[in-house]
């Protein structure tokens, strides 16, 4: 009889045995519950296939343990199959009214709690559910005495009250079995929420490092990690394009002297290794294949034991931030130059034209001899005068009248006075003007300025014997004016400062040629660009856009 009866325990504890070893994998976790209701069905059937009655006729049958428990953390749609299944069986069994009677008293006492199972006692608190074990245990517990009872009353009081005593301790087997159960179930659970939310705060971490990594990769910033050693552990997009053609991998655990000999990086000292030896974070302003960067290296700090666990170099191209500070400077710079224009014309003009007049007559009434000195005194006030006149143009800012014309006409107007400065340096012009050229919004008078200024400054930059070309194309949004001279060309270094005020590179310039060639071609939506070549010549190429549209 025991023996049958561990048997009917073994079952009881069955779905419960296997469901703390199926659960183990985390991946496995969010379908507990359906596994577990199977479980608990598969042991109500076995329960009641192998179901016991001693000599007496007491039932020992341990079904309802797998239906409690199934109820309990199944949900409310395995709480109502295992009940169908309970019911379908036990009427199939029911012979007498008096166990008909307690089956329907059972159904009665189960139907509020499955319904109850919608759904906010699903996630109620353990301490509450063992309330819900204890009140159904003692229901079942007291409809299956009700039922034997109602079968067999006489046999409570025969043999000294033995058959009582066995159902008492069927009884407390029946408590202590589903106390049991509904113990290690409930750990199981528990164990089913720490892996379900380790594995969400898993997925959140993954997904935190995959976003990390992209915002990394994607940045438009130089990002290099380096370990303690200075070798390269990691390198973004942006930095393996600055290695180009080389790729990731052949950068990867090598060290930062390679990869900055790859990008060209002037520095006078490696920037990693500094870092490594001072352990404090370096900033500097660097040029990078021929951009400039600020840059920022720093240990990566291991935390929470102090010291360095690598390296992190960070490149920030600042290329155009610095054409925009140098911009402001020269702009800084034309207003103080016509601060000054403003402030000494007619304090200069008006003695300088008294002194020329004076100079004059003195010359009228020289000897021949000295008429040439005289003369010299006066170029040289009259290039005087020509530098405020320079020092006035440059500075103006005022609205200058435009009128439709083109730049061909332009060009044919001043060919005959171009021709004349060639011929007497022994040089020549070659002239190719497109066939067709729209109209642009100009100011003659300042153009023919540009042009003049364009065409001499060529001139002056070849030997004898030099062809000076001259070329206008009508592209589809602008105009382009080319002038190339065969000289001597212009060093790189020189070129950053080639428009800036008092700039030259003549022996006797005075710098404002060309920024005066650059104020005009701004106020007429253009710009003016220089391609030079040492030992070749320089090309200067002026780019008017449009009426009507948008170039830049």
């Amino acid at each position: 009889m025991w023996k049958d009866s561990l048997l009917q325990i073994l079952i009881a504890f069955l779905p419960v045995s296997m469901f703390m070893i199926w659960y183990a994998k985390p991946e496995r976790t969010r379908y507990a519950s359906v596994f577990l209701s199977i479980g608990c069905f598969v042991a109500m059937l076995l329960s009641i296939r192998f179901t016991i009655a001693n000599p007496g006729g007491y039932v020992m049958d341990l079904r309802h343990i797998p239906l409690i428990i199934g109820s309990l953390y199944g949900g409310f749609l395995s709480a109502a199959l295992l009940l169908v299944a309970y019911a379908v069986v036990r009427l199939c069994e029911i012979k007498q009214t008096g166990a008909l009677y307690a089956f329907i008293a059972f159904v009665i006492i189960f139907m509020p709690y499955l319904f109850s199972r919608i759904p906010v006692f699903h996630r109620s608190s353990g301490s509450r559910r063992l309330k819900i074990v204890l009140y159904l245990s003692f229901a079942l517990i007291a409809f299956k005495e009700m039922a034997f009872l109602a079968l067999k009353p006489s046999m409570f009081y025969s043999n000294g009250g033995i058959h009582f005593v066995t159902l008492a301790a069927f009884d407390v087997l029946f408590l202590a079995v589903i106390l049991a159960c509904v113990h290690f179930t409930e750990l199981g659970m528990q164990r089913v929420l720490l892996q379900r939310q380790l594995l969400d705060v898993s997925n959140k971490y993954r997904n935190e490092m995959r976003r990390l990594q992209q915002f990394i990769d994607n940045t438009p910033l130089i990002v290099v990690f380096c370990d303690s050693t200075g070798m390269i552990t990691h390198v973004n997009e942006m930095a393996a394009k600055m290695v180009s053609p080389l790729g990731r991998n052949d950068i990867l655990h090598r060290n930062f002297i390679f990869f900055a000999r790859q990008m060209n990086m002037h520095v006078e000292e490696n920037p990693v290794t500094r870092v490594m030896r001072m352990g404090i974070r370096h900033t500097e302003v660097l040029r990078i294949g021929g951009k400039t960067f600020y840059t920022v290296t720093c240990p990566i700090k291991q935390l929470p034991v102090e010291g360095s666990d690598g390296i992190l170099f960070i490149g920030h191209d600042i290329t155009e931030t610095q054409l925009l500070k140098d911009e402001v400077n020269r702009m800084e710079r034309l207003s103080l130059v016509g601060q000054m224009a403003a402030s000494i014309t007619h304090e200069i003009r008006n003695p300088m034209a008294v002194i020329r007049g004076f100079v004059q007559l003195l010359n009228e009434r020289s000897s021949p001899e000295q008429q040439s000195y005289f003369r010299i005194v006066m170029d040289e006030l009259d290039r005087a005068n020509a530098i405020i006149n320079d020092f006035l143009s440059l500075a103006q800012n005022r609205i200058v009248e435009k009128e439709p014309c083109q730049l061909n006409d332009l060009l044919s107007e001043l060919k005959p006075l171009l021709w004349a400065d060639a011929n007497m340096r022994g040089q020549s012009i070659d002239m190719k003007l497109s066939d067709e050229m729209d109209l642009l919004l100009m100011n003659i008078k300042e153009i023919k300025q540009l042009l003049l200024n364009l065409a001499r400054n060529g001139m002056e930059a070849m030997n004898d014997k030099g062809v000076l070309k001259i070329e206008t194309r009508n592209m589809r949004d602008m105009v382009q004016l080319r002038i190339e001279d065969e000289g001597v060309g212009i060093a790189p270094e020189k070129l950053e400062r080639l428009f800036e005020p008092f700039y030259t590179t003549k022996a006797k310039g005075t710098g404002l040629g060309l920024a005066l060639c650059l104020s005009i071609v701004e106020r007429h939506n253009g710009k003016i660009n220089v391609e030079s070549t040492p030992g070749i010549g320089t090309v200067f190429i002026v780019d008017f856009c449009k009426p009507g549209r948008n170039c830049w």
